[in-house]
This record gives C-alpha cells, structure tokens and sequence, in this order.
C-alpha cells in the first residue's frame, strides 16, 4: 500500500468524524429525515473506530475524545483547527494496516512526513496557508485506493440502520477513474467546464456517502488556499500602468515568496562568510546553511545521496557542463546525440558545439501536430552509435509533457546515457530521479519560486564519477602542486571557485516553501486553471493555440489573427498582464507549427481565476478595438 494511498484515507477519516458530529449535534433537526438520534450516532461511531487498527476511545460523551491510529503529521500551534483531536505521532504496525486493509493491499513502507508550519517572530505562519497540507512523497494518482475498500464496508456493517452504501469499485476500476479524472487532455472536454462556483457544498453525512465521492473528500485538495499564497508574494501587490500586476510570465521566471526574500537576507545579516575551510562561526554557519540546500535538493529530487547534487548557475550552465565533461570524454566521431523537435536552445545548441568538436551527429526526434514527441520515430534514431538522449520534461514553448520515462528505458536498452532538462518541470510535477532512472536531470532555482543564478545537475553516481572537472579552481581541489593536481571527488569536483552560496540557500527557502504546499495539490490547481483558460482562450475569434498535447502542463502559446505577437504582449501590458511575447529560445519548435514567435501567457500556483478572466478581457477588448477601428 503506497504511503499516499494511506494518507488521503488517514486524511479522510477526521473529517468523516467531524461530520458525524455535526450530525449528531443535528439530530433533532434531522429526525424527519429518519436519522438515528444522538445516543445512536455516537455508538454507530464507536463501532467504526474499534474497527480501527490501534487504540480505541469512546465518542459521544462530553469530556470524551477519539484515540485513533494516524499518518497525519503534528502541525504545532498554529493548526488549532485540529486541537479536538488528541496527539497521535505513531504509525500503526505494518501487521496492523495488512491485517485491516485485507490480503489483496498494497505493501505498505513507513516513512516519516514532516509538515511543520515555520512561524514567524509575530506569531504567524509564514508561508500564509490557512491550514498546513498534509503531503505524501507519492502522487495520490499513483494507485488506486485499496485501503477505502476495507474501511467503508466495516463503517456499513457498523450502521445497520443506514442504508446500504453501494457497491465499491474495484481495484481497477478505481485506477482507471483517478487516471482519468488528472488526464491532461484538456481540450477534449474545455466545452463542458466552467469557473468553479463558490456555493458551499451540503454537509457529508454517514447517510449520503458514496464511493464515487472519495476523491473529492481527500483532505489535501481542500486545504489549497491560493488567496492566502498570493499574500505570501509581496511583488503581486505591485502596480503596472496603474492596474495591478498580473503575473503570467512563469516560465520565464516565477516570483519569490516573503519566506525565499528573508532567508536571503538573513543569511547576509547573520551568516554570510565564505564556506569550508575555515576556523571561525560564521563559515560554519554559511557551510552548514549551504551543505543544507543541497540536503533539501536531493530531497526535493529524491536522489540517493547529496554526493549525486552539484550545484550550477541554472539548467544552461548544467547541460553545458555535461557537454563538455562527460561528454568530450565519451562522445566521438561519428557517435549519435539524440534530442526532440521541442528542445529549449540551451538543450540543443551545447550539442551542436560538441558534435562540432567532435565529428558526432546530432539526431532529432520529430514531434506531431499538438506538439507531442513520435514515440515509434524516436525508436527509430536509437541504435549502437546512440551515446547520448537529451530531453525537456515540459516544452517551455508549448507545455507538453514529454513521456520521459518511457523514452528513457529505450534509450537505456541500447546503451545510451540520458539527460532530463526540468527547467519547466519541478514548478508543476513531483520529480523522482530514481523513478525516472534518467542519468543527469538539470533545473534552474528561478523556476521554481527561488533566486536567479542558481541551479542544479543531478548525476548518478557513476556518471559523476566517470567525467572530468570542467572549470580549474578553488575548491574543486585534494592537492595541488606545479607537477600535478588531484580532484576532489564528486559534486565538489565540479563546484571550481566561490558558488553562489546565497542563492543557494535561498533555493533550499524555495523547495521547503513548494513541499509545504504539496506538488500534488498545486499541479491540482494549476490543472484546473489550465483547463478553464484553455476553454476561455478558445471563444476569442481568430485564436489559435500552438500546442495541444494530451499531457500538457501550465503553458498557453497562440497567436491572434491581425496582429503581431508584440502588439499582443504591448496591449496586455498596458493593462498590467505580465505575457511573454517572440520565439521564447525555442525557433524550431515554433518553426515546426508554422510561426515564428506567439503569446505565451504561462501559469503557476499563485495564478487565480480572476487573472484568467482579466487576461480575457483584455483580448477580447484588443480584438473589438480592432474590429471597430476598421470602419
């Protein structure tokens, strides 16, 4: 049983509790409707949680309280909405959740989660979410949901004079329901979805549930306060021209949190000093404050040791270092270097220097026309002479989401190394190094809610080990004399000179900022955004989106017929819409569609609906002036 599996059902079960509660508060009012009294709840309750693996309270009288197993983390003081429910910091026994979750369960791997509310000197959270999110290292989408199919038959046979709940879905029926309820394919149904209303739902009560709402009563989608995260952003308070800043220019670079803007200060005011090597407190402070953002990126990253992080000036210097590291020593003439038709240049002009260098050919994987990478052609390039794939996780152009995994195994079955550029990736996607199985995986700290000038490669250990240093310097160095010098091991071997120390313990800032929230609840949002714009994008007349792949993430690229993509980008700007507008470093990739430069308004978790419907607006004004202009 996977770890997430076992916290949206742990999430669940509070929540299921409070409305019994509320329902048994409601009793005399509910009566009409044949619901058992007070006295009747709170025994039906207690049958439910001596079901329970683990200790068991009574619930009903007044002074009494629900002792139950848990997965949820201890969230302090500030999360006293959870304060009428004891302290419950043990996980239950692996023998336990086997024996309650039946013999067809998932296995079940304990870990611990830790979603602690930093608290500022007023008292405050600072990251500004009403409530901390409770958050797994697994996507809930990852498996069905073994664990509800113990848990609600043993709730029925505890209410007798309920009516039955209907049949449970199976396993698989459960999978391909979740599966299809995070499907990318947005534009396939953009026609029927709407901008959620803000009506309260009736309250869930024992009587009215049914298996077809478990999703919708999974704790963490409900916690995702994009109001409260906006206010963590003191830049969208910013006005342009007049009007508010609207923020759409995320995959240029995504705005920093209060949280990153202090902790970059702090470290200057308290900290700052050179690291390593010295004999005094504050270069034991700044090496211990930047050895702990390399902790947190391989955390983030979920790579095996700290010794696979190096730590770069962003995904270009990255790539470059690859290229002219393991690849000077590794690729030669005639030696093939693949890449797709949807790469960012800085995945496809290092490549083009060494094969230059080396008499190596660089091959390209064709894309089709929603921009999706032609799995069958992609085969086709691989071969023995195949030393290198480099891929992009997400097209900073047009959104898709490449099937990276599944293209790393093939590239792997012919013996090929492969590099991942998550530049547009880890702001939207839980990244799993070890999952993918890639080789090297890149990213930029600015992309994700951190400083600019700071960015990480990731590399398994024996490709670390197997390329040479790139840059002589500091640092990087065992032992120097005028006859010789001996390196350091890996990822120092690579680190020549003073990083950018800073920054780098900003981005660390960042990533505990971004696991607070939960990737998978702001990929949730993000999803739902995307979807609502897309469908609004589509009303205006002479739109046309450039991308629309079946996975896609939070990228919009058009054009609007009679005008150039820079008077777009200028008329929204002049209402205070931050879009980027020309061939966003990506030529050929617009080039494949038949353009050479779009609007590209690009969204990120602090994005709301009411910034879609400004951006709307304002095109549909651009395009009425337009019009009216004519006669």
């Amino acid at each position: 049983m996977s770890t997430s599996n076992l916290g949206n059902a742990s999430s669940f079960s509070p929540r299921l509790t409070e409305n019994v509660v509320e329902d048994a508060r409601g009793a005399a009012t509910s009566s009409a409707a044949g619901l058992p009294d007070v006295t009747a709840l709170a025994q039906m309750a207690n049958e439910f949680f001596r079901a329970l693996p683990g200790q068991v309270g009574q619930f009903g009288g007044a002074q009494s309280a629900v002792t139950m197993p848990s997965l949820a983390p201890q969230f302090g003081a500030t999360a006293s909405s959870l304060s009428t429910f004891p302290s419950m910091d043990k996980l239950p026994s692996e023998a336990g959740l086997q024996r309650f979750s039946g013999a067809g369960a998932h296995s079940y791997q304990p870990e611990v989660i830790s979603a602690t509310v930093p608290v500022s000197s007023t008292g405050t959270p600072q990251y500004g979410a009403q409530s901390p999110v409770v958050e797994s290292s697994l996507s809930p989408f990852a498996q069905p949901l073994p664990l509800f199919e113990a848990l609600f038959p043993t709730f029925e046979a505890a209410l007798p004079t309920i009516p039955p709940l209907a049949a449970l879905p199976t396993e698989d029926d459960a999978k391909a329901a979740l599966t299809s309820s995070s499907s990318y394919y947005f534009l396939e149904n953009a026609g029927a979805l709407s901008k959620p209303t803000t009506a309260t739902a009736a309250p869930v009560n024992a009587a009215n549930v049914s298996p077809s709402l478990l999703p919708d009563l999974q704790l963490p989608r409900k916690q995702f306060d994009v109001n409260a995260i906006r206010r963590d952003f003191p830049i969208l308070q910013e006005r342009v021209h007049g009007k508010p800043l609207i923020w759409l220019d995320n995959a240029a670079t995504t705005q920093k949190p209060q949280s990153v803007i202090d902790r970059i200060s702090y470290f200057y005011e308290h900290e700052n000093s050179n690291i390593h090597r010295a004999a005094h407190e504050l270069a034991a402070r700044a090496t211990d404050a930047y050895e702990d953002a390399r902790e947190k990126v391989a955390r983030f990253l979920n790579a095996s040791s700290v010794k696979e992080i190096v730590f770069v000036r962003g995904a270009t210097e990255a790539i470059n270092l690859v290229a002219k590291s393991w690849g000077r020593r590794h690729i030669g003439k005639d030696d093939e270097i693949v890449i797709s038709w949807i790469e960012h240049h800085a995945n496809i002009v290092p490549w083009q220097m060494l094969a230059a260098e080396t008499g190596a050919r660089l091959r390209v994987a064709p894309v089709d026309d929603d921009g999706q990478i032609l799995l069958d052609e992609f085969e086709k390039l691989l071969g023995p002479k195949t030393r290198l794939v480099s891929i992009t996780q997400v097209s900073n152009a047009l959104g898709t989401i490449t099937p990276v995994r599944q293209m790393i195994q093939m590239a792997h079955r012919y013996g090929a190394r492969v590099l991942v550029d998550g530049a547009q990736a880890v702001s939207h996607l839980r990244t799993d190094v070890q999952a993918l199985d890639c080789d090297f995986y890149v990213f930029s700290g600015h992309k994700v809610f951190g400083p600019t000038g700071i960015g990480v490669l990731y590399g398994k250990p024996d490709a670390l080990a197997d390329s040479p240093p790139w840059q002589g310097g500091g640092n990087m160095i065992v032992d120097v004399t005028f006859e010789k010098t001996i390196y350091q091991p890996p990822p120092a071997r690579f680190e020549a000179g003073t990083g950018n120390i800073a920054d780098a313990v900003g981005l660390g800032a960042a990533i505990d900022y971004v696991e607070q929230l939960g990737m998978e609840n702001i990929a949730r949002h993000e999803h739902d955004l995307l979807i609502y714009a897309t469908k609004e994008l589509l009303t205006i007349p002479g739109l046309r989106l450039i991308g629309t792949a079946k996975e896609k993430a939070s990228v919009l690229s058009f054009v609007l017929e009679g005008f150039r993509t820079e008077e777009v980008g200028a008329a929204l700007n002049r209402e205070g819409i931050a879009v980027r507008s020309g061939h966003h470093c990506a030529q050929p990739t617009l080039r494949r569609f038949g353009v050479e430069t779009t609007v590209r308004p690009s969204l990120a978790l602090y994005n709301n609906y009411d910034d879609v419907d400004a951006l709307i607006a304002a095109l549909r004004r651009l395009k009425s002036n337009n019009t009216q202009s004519k006669f």
